[in-house]
């Protein structure tokens, strides 16, 4: 049994509408299930891949996880299969992610800054926010690129989160 989860990918910036995608299979009976969670609240279900007889397929659903009571901007997609001897979970793929509408509510998309030489984040959020106080959503938007707020280089590429 396989699972490869192509969408999202590690750290993408997620809306209340979770996409999941990708290709699985494997086994006779190839359903698959998946889970969003931030450690506590979840979203759970289940969908059909490869063919039955132990072919792969394509996948994708889409997660609505706006009723959730998510408290973090950090979550886990997890899909896997479940061994229908004790209902072990098997061949998890986890995928973290951030859920832009704890970093910015009413997140929609995000547009692409490239940092320039002299610029601050305390000004890319003037900029786009009108308020240098609000640069914690440019830090939390990009754990992977900004891992000190106080040092930005010129020609990174930052995601700056939109309503």
């Amino acid at each position: 049994m396989s699972i490869d989860v192509q969408q999202p990918r590690p750290y993408d910036l997620v809306d209340d509408t979770v996409r999941i995608g990708g290709v699985a299979g494997g086994a006779f009976e190839a359903q698959f299930n998946f889970c969003v969670h931030e450690g506590h609240d979840e979203v759970t279900g289940a969908f059909m891949a490869g063919d039955g007889t132990g072919g792969h397929g394509q996948f994708q659903v889409s997660v609505d996880v706006s009723g959730a009571a998510f408290t973090l901007d950090r979550l886990f997609v997890e899909v896997f299969h479940t061994s229908p001897k004790d209902g072990e979970e098997l061949d998890k793929v986890v995928v973290p992610v951030l859920w832009g509408p704890r970093i910015l509510p009413g997140y929609r998309v995000y547009l692409e800054h490239v940092v320039v030489d002299g610029e601050t984040l305390w000004g890319i959020s003037t900029r786009y926010y009108g308020s240098g106080n609000l640069y914690h959503r440019l830090v939390s938007a990009n754990p992977q690129t900004i891992t000190d707020p106080n040092v930005i280089q010129p020609g990174t590429l930052i995601r700056v989160p939109q309503t």
